[in-house]
């Protein structure tokens, strides 16, 4: 499903013409970015002819949201490898009750302990017979990258679709980056099409950003090998990512990325999280203004988050 690109109302004095892609009108599990990529992991499950899936993220997880619904709307076992940082409080997220509401098993480890719980559990459903997917690649997270990149690499065309109907060019695309999936992507679009937008990643996770760079790479790298693609030179100076308005790390955030929830909803009625896209609003906007670039045409990729946003709203007093 093609989702809508809108002229979004920014701030008064705003120098740039600001829209917004709302990815979180897909109409699954509550939308956003990872409802496409849940689906190209699911495919290609099917294609290697696993039986059951083996998820991973933090509690904040949308992308466990989403896969854990559409496994259990198709029948296939799931189960939900949950890491947390250390020190991170460990109460259930609206996102976890949603993972749980599916009947996924989950299994919480530490950050240090990922590589050894994926190996454990991808272990034990082999002995069950159930022939299990990992979505990452191996334990190690690696190896699977241009799966999720196939996605956005595909959702890129629908912004070249739109800017063909309405005559313009955009000349920023920002969006969160976590994992790094939907940027790397995104880059991929970019590069089919020679097109000239700079793809703007603003980093909202704790990885270092040298090894968050990296990801992206492999991913844009990953896509084109899988596709039999030929990957332009000099690909590497197309993964920008801003990694200087993270605000403490994955999770964390501090009175102006809630100001920028409140602010942004009112004057536009958009709803953002402070996990995810209301960093990234908050970074875009610091972006354009330090930099004092003006007259340009930016469009916000909006990646979900729904869930989280009502998380955001039960912690706040009326």
């Amino acid at each position: 499903m093609e989702t809508p690109i809108l002229p979004m109302k920014g701030d008064p004095g705003d120098a740039n013409e600001l829209y917004i892609k709302r990815e979180d009108l897909l109409p699954f599990s509550m939308g956003g970015n990872k409802v496409r990529i849940a689906e190209a992991y699911f495919r290609d499950m099917i294609e290697k002819g696993c039986r059951s899936m083996v998820i991973y993220g933090s509690r904040h997880s949308n992308l466990c949201r989403v896969l854990s619904a559409l496994c259990a709307s198709r029948g296939v076992p799931c189960r939900m490898i949950c890491s947390h940082e250390e020190g991170e409080a460990s109460e259930a997220t609206n996102n976890t009750v949603l993972v749980e509401w599916t009947g996924t098993q989950m299994v919480h480890c530490g950050k240090q302990n990922i590589a050894a719980t994926v190996e454990s559990v991808m272990g034990e459903l082999e002995r069950e017979g159930k022939a299990p997917y990992y979505i990452f690649g191996n334990q190690y997270g690696t190896g699977n990258e241009g799966t999720a990149a196939a996605a956005y690499a595909l959702a890129y065309e629908e912004i070249l679709r739109y800017e063909k109907r309405q005559g313009i060019s955009f000349d920023y695309i920002f969006l969160p980056s976590g994992t790094g999936a939907t940027q790397s992507g995104l880059i991929c679009g970019k590069l089919l099409a020679g097109d000239q937008a700079s793809v703007m990643g603003v980093m909202i996770s704790s990885r270092e950003p040298k090894r968050a760079r990296e990801v992206i790479r492999q991913g844009v790298a990953s896509y084109f090998e899988k596709t039999g693609k030929e990957l332009p030179e000099g690909y590497e100076t197309e993964i920008c990512l801003l990694d200087q308005y993270r605000q403490g790390g994955y999770g964390a955030y501090d009175e102006r990325i809630e100001a920028c929830i409140r602010e942004t909803y009112c004057r536009t009625g958009v709803p953002l999280d402070p996990v995810y896209t209301a960093k990234a609003f908050w970074g875009m906007k610091e972006y354009l203004r330090e930099n004092r670039i003006k007259g340009k045409k930016v469009l916000f990729l909006h990646t979900g988050g729904g869930p989280l946003f009502y998380d955001y709203l039960g912690k706040k007093k009326c």
